[in-house]
């Protein structure tokens, strides 16, 4: 990878590090469903009536934004609703490039080396440490697994799409998405929790729904989708473990979550696996979506 390409994808990992605070801040406000399908909402609308036509097959849009939109993050928001804290869910969620190497591999044909695979493994086991001293309890640590599970499916079904304009292919995954996960919020939030969450709504509410959905959502997945066209899942997917730094560290001076020795344990395994993981991956031919 360029200089610039490995700068964009640090950037992105800082700007979803930050994200989790954000999160957590905005769940004090909206119900989960509702959180995610505002967010959705936000980022579609009225981007969409601009963006012109998705410039991959529909089946492809639909599918991210099922396994992303609806999937992922209705698990993310919920084990963080349920006790996950920002800062360890920031790292927990970053085993999904353990899944993305796994689907990549299954999927995409994409074959990583034997060093790559001990670096993903020396990462796992940073994020293993760290959930060692989990106190949110176990159901809680499993949403956020599932929305790692999520994540991996997701970016190899970005690869394979391979979308000339990840901005215009995020808008369209975040549209498809919002009716969904406004149909389930208000099967499982409840439409009395959804009207009084949006009745108290206020400034810091509003900034929470402005962060993830137009630099976490728009920006963030854009530069990724473009990121992982450009290199492939399993090369791109490395660089999410450094989220968990950011995650931790912004949780920490905003929110006040300490930081253990275990973290700083389990942060030195994780940024050692990303580092072992950046040697480059052989790849046999993959098809591409023409533009």
């Amino acid at each position: 990878m360029r200089p610039r390409d490995i700068a964009l994808a640090v950037a992105v990992a800082a700007v979803w590090g930050v994200n989790f605070v954000v999160i957590e801040t905005g769940l004090e406000h909206f119900p989960p469903l509702l959180f995610s399908a505002l967010r959705f909402a936000l980022a579609a609308f009225p981007a969409v009536l601009f963006a012109g036509r998705p410039r991959v097959p529909w089946r492809w849009v639909a599918a991210v934004a099922l396994i992303l939109g609806v999937v992922k993050f209705s698990l993310l928001f919920a084990g963080m609703a349920a006790g996950m804290p920002a800062g360890l869910s920031s790292l927990v969620l970053q085993s999904q490039a353990i899944f993305t190497m796994l689907f990549a591999t299954l999927f995409l044909r994409e074959r990583p080396r034997p060093v790559q695979i001990a670096g993903l493994a020396l990462a796992a086991a940073g994020v293993a440490l760290v959930a060692t001293r989990l106190e949110a309890g176990l159901p809680a640590f499993l949403l956020v697994i599932g929305a790692a599970v999520a994540w991996g499916l997701s970016n190899v079904a970005t690869r394979k799409a391979s979308p000339p304009d990840t901005l215009n292919f995020m808008v369209w995954v975040s549209a498809l998405a919002t009716g969904p996960l406004f149909v389930l919020s208000l099967l499982i939030d409840g439409p009395a929790a959804d009207l009084a969450a949006l009745r108290a709504i206020d400034t810091e509410a509003i900034l929470a729904l402005l962060y993830i959905a137009l630099l976490s959502t728009l920006a963030g997945f854009g530069v990724w989708g473009y990121l992982i066209r450009r290199h492939g899942a399993a090369t791109v997917a490395p660089f999410s473990m450094l989220v968990p730094f950011f995650g931790i560290a912004s949780a920490a001076l905003i929110l006040g979550e300490p930081v253990h020795a275990i973290d700083v344990a389990g942060g030195v395994l994780v940024v050692t696996g990303v580092l072992v993981g950046l040697v480059s991956f052989r790849r046999v031919p993959v098809v591409r979506v023409s533009a």
